[in-house]
């Protein structure tokens, strides 16, 4: 049975349940593919023995700069095979830019934040590193959205809590724990947090197109990192970097980009499929798998109660996940009764006697 809505007195069908799910699964799988390998990557760019470029600032801003580019080719394609390739003109509005500002200024700071827990920390320890974004997301959206939590929520985020201090002390017994590490982890995980909450809320200033805003944001990204590179003598690092005309460097610096425009898009596509809340527990279900890959490819070797962290962690993010699912649910539910009630309404009041 199909159901039906009103938009602007007019009756409109309604999106199934089902095709809702499949739509937000595919854009999910997109968004892990891509992240997972994007973490990777700058790992590699900033700590391996073959590149180890000390600069996350200039990594940053260069895959920043791919972004903007591949947006400018695609808009050029889309100008030749606009059947095929969707992308809006590549048009610059002074007054979007200022709009969009403040996200951008989240976004920096959360790729900063995001690089520099990965240069101090592995890309296992990352995990736990960035669990505290569901925690966080839950106290912005009381404190900028007046949007409170239900108390069984509120017990699965003291369950994560819990996962991420027995995880910071497991690292610790291991003699790899790096305090700078956990602390641009826990910016990062505030800044995911508002990062998605910022986006819900300027997405229409770019009439709810992924493309535009992913531009606008990695444009104004390109211009806030310049004084951070410079302040941070990055630019030095760079100048005096010993692989600077090594093409193998500039092609893993590029395809490092693409993933980072890739994760642009991805993570805006996410958050107007789903929620901001939702983005932020599939990025900490992500981060578990990246886990387990990150074990098997470096070979690391862990204590058991470090384990035993990560599935607290899991634990509370899934259990916050399932509280979540249900109050979706029970939203979605009332929302139909409400669609069937209103042209009920309208009927029993078009039977009224009409005042002449």
């Amino acid at each position: 049975m199909r159901s039906f809505t009103y938009v602007n007195g007019k009756r409109v069908a309604m999106e199934s349940l089902a095709s809702k799910s499949l739509k937000i699964a595919a854009v999910v799988a997109f968004y892990w593919t891509i992240s997972i390998s994007m973490v990777f990557l700058n790992k590699y760019l900033l700590s391996s023995k073959d590149l180890k470029l000390n600069a996350p600032f200039f990594i940053t801003w260069f895959q920043c700069v791919v972004s903007v580019l591949l947006i400018a080719f695609f808009s050029f394609l889309a100008g030749i095979i606009p059947n095929i390739v969707k992308v809006p003109p590549f048009k610059i509005d002074p007054a979007i830019i200022r709009g969009v500002l403040p996200l951008s200024l989240v976004f920096v700071s959360m790729i900063s934040f995001n690089n520099l827990c990965l240069k101090y920390v592995g890309v296992a320890f990352y995990y736990i590193g960035r669990s505290l974004t569901t925690v966080f997301n839950v106290v912005f959206t009381y404190l900028m959205l007046g949007q409170s939590t239900s108390g069984k929520a509120i017990a699965c985020c003291l369950i994560i809590i819990s996962g991420f201090l027995l995880g910071v002390n497991q690292e610790g017994t291991t003699g790899s724990l790096s305090l700078m590490g956990v602390f641009f982890g826990m910016m990062a995980s505030a800044c995911v947090a508002l990062n998605s909450i910022f986006t819900k809320k300027v997405l229409p200033l770019v009439d709810n197109n992924v493309w535009r805003l992913s531009l606008y944001n990695n444009l104004n990204a390109c211009v806030l990192f310049l004084p951070l590179i410079v302040l941070f003598g990055e630019a030095s690092e760079v100048y005096n970097f010993p692989l600077i005309s090594s093409s193998y460097f500039w092609c893993m610096m590029t395809v490092a980009g693409v993933c980072g425009f890739g994760i642009g898009y991805a993570t805006g596509l996410q958050i107007q499929f789903t929620s901001p809340l939702t983005h932020n527990i599939s990025g900490t279900a992500k981060a578990c798998a990246q886990t387990v890959i990150a074990c098997i490819a470096f070979s690391e070797v862990k204590p058991f109660l470090w384990w035993i962290s990560n599935m607290v962690v899991l634990f509370g993010s899934s259990a916050y996940t399932e509280v979540k699912r249900r109050e979706m649910k029970q939203q979605h539910e009332l929302d139909q009764v409400k669609s069937v009630e209103k042209p009920k309404d309208e009927e029993e009041n078009s039977l009224l006697p009409q005042k002449v």
